[in-house]
């Protein structure tokens, strides 16, 4: 059995704080260019050239993409042959979020108590932490810094089984729809199909961490997600909602069985700013 000890998944962490508040992926960056040249829009294609240049900048100089760094959410895979050492692991998370984000002077946008005194915890924690034990020796970090204008228009819905793709489809564009210009198009649109309501929401969440435009390796799941972009971008609100062509770059959706008299499907929009870092350890 491997031992891992928790600090080291703390120094990581403190890494990775960092360098996804000033690195967008390449993917993210390729996906975005290709749209500067696609979108029809003028004013989107200017609005595009704007995007693609602040990323660029806030590489050049390590400086935040975008002023909300985020709820850090974490996806943490820990092998079933690891063996953590040395403290507690929920403790060294919440203290390489602390530390990163002082350390990377980043915006601390968590508040404790959130119904009544709403008082900000200073340093970005706690995280937000979904833990899999998978098979192997080895524990793999992924961390999302998940802004509130995206966050916000999340939805669920619990279909009945008859609504079929076509409820799916509809729920989506109309929830894409909503949003309008609120979560900084061009959008990544995760989707979350099956499960139960909670299981529906982690999968949409999930799916963002796809690259940006690969199909699902499912041939019928990569044609759903093919035809609600087409009717997502058919909407016309284009990049940061000022009319466009371009109003999502892709949409992923991740299925999973459900019950029989149940169809759950979640939402989970992600900005243009889809900051996203993983390490393996």
């Amino acid at each position: 059995m491997r031992q891992v000890p928790v600090g080291e998944i703390k120094e990581a962490l403190k890494r990775l704080c960092r360098e996804a508040a000033c690195l967008l992926p390449t993917d993210v960056m390729v996906a975005l260019r290709r749209a500067q040249q696609e979108e029809e829009s003028p004013l989107g294609r200017r609005v595009l050239e704007q995007i693609v240049r602040n990323a660029e900048l806030a590489q050049e100089e390590m400086l935040p993409i975008c002023q909300d760094t985020g709820v850090a959410t974490i996806f943490l895979e820990v092998g079933q042959d690891v063996h953590l050492i040395g403290g507690d692991l929920m403790q060294a998370l919440r203290e390489g979020v602390a530390e990163g984000y002082k350390e990377g002077y980043l915006r601390a946008s968590i508040v404790e108590q959130p119904f009544s005194l709403r008082r900000n915890t200073g340093d970005n924690t706690p995280p937000v932490v979904h833990t899999e034990i998978v098979p192997g020796e080895k524990v793999r970090l992924r961390f999302m810094p998940k802004g509130a204008g995206c966050e916000n228009v999340s939805r669920l819905a619990m279909l009945l089984p008859g609504a079929g793709k076509e409820g799916i489809v509809q729920f989506v564009v109309a929830t894409v729809d909503e949003a309008g210009g609120k979560p900084c198009p061009p959008t990544i649109v995760g989707v979350g199909i099956g499960g139960t309501a909670e299981y529906a929401m982690l999968l949409a969440k999930k799916a963002l961490m796809r690259p940006v435009g690969e199909p699902h390796p499912d041939p019928e799941v990569a044609e759903l997600e093919a035809e609600i972009l087409r009717r997502v971008n058919a909407l016309g609100i284009g990049p940061q909602g000022v009319g466009g062509r371009i109003t999502a770059l892709a949409v992923h959706a991740e299925v999973y069985p459900c019950h029989i008299a149940s169809l759950p499907v979640a939402v989970n929009i992600q900005c243009h700013a889809a900051r996203y870092k993983e390490v393996e350890i």
